[in-house]
């Protein structure tokens, strides 16, 4: 399975694709971050995130694009800001017709440092260690990103076995 993982944000949109299945190594095709400037327009930010986002699915054609799922934040700003890059991003994978995943930041932390509290050095250090780099990626915003398509492989198979058991048991309902 190949995945992009987007960490949503305004100035610094981090984007890695991880290729692999769960229980095996996985392998890094790609990382980095989409920037934007924190004076241009707002609509000129969402233009430059969409194309860049673009551009990562023309190049690495994921099969899956795994988004943080935006959490209330104490700085509504902050929050408002994130919600739009990853409304973009939502938006350049259905244009395409590739499913998108929602992981929270806690269990993308769980999934790769094994503590829904982990801090941003902990999960730098497990992408590295897990996706065998040399150093971690930077920003972290981009180590996020890898982490975010780590948890969607190890997190997909278990997924996809609760969604065919309830429409098994829908299925099940209609024809009594």
């Amino acid at each position: 399975m190949r995945v992009l993982g987007v960490d949503p944000g305004l100035t610094r949109c981090g984007v890695g694709v991880v290729e692999g299945v769960a229980g095996r190594p996985l392998a890094m095709l790609g990382v980095g971050v989409v920037r934007t400037p924190a004076d241009a327009e707002l609509g000129h930010r969402l233009v430059a995130i969409e194309q860049g986002i673009e551009e990562w699915l023309d190049l690495h054609r994921p099969e899956v694009v795994a988004v943080e799922r935006v959490f209330s934040q104490h700085n509504v700003s902050t929050v408002m800001g994130t919600a739009q890059a990853s409304a973009v991003a939502m938006l350049c994978a259905a244009r395409r017709g590739i499913p998108v995943a929602l992981h929270t930041p806690s269990e993308v932390k769980a999934a790769v440092t094994g503590s829904g509290r982990a801090d941003k050095a902990q999960v730098g250090a497990m992408v590295t260690r897990l996706l065998r780099l040399d150093a971690p990626p930077k920003p972290a915003d981009a180590a996020d990103a890898l982490a975010l398509a780590i948890c969607h492989i190890w997190r997909a198979p278990a997924h996809n076995r609760l969604q065919q058991a309830v429409a098994l048991h829908a299925s099940k309902g209609r024809t009594r």
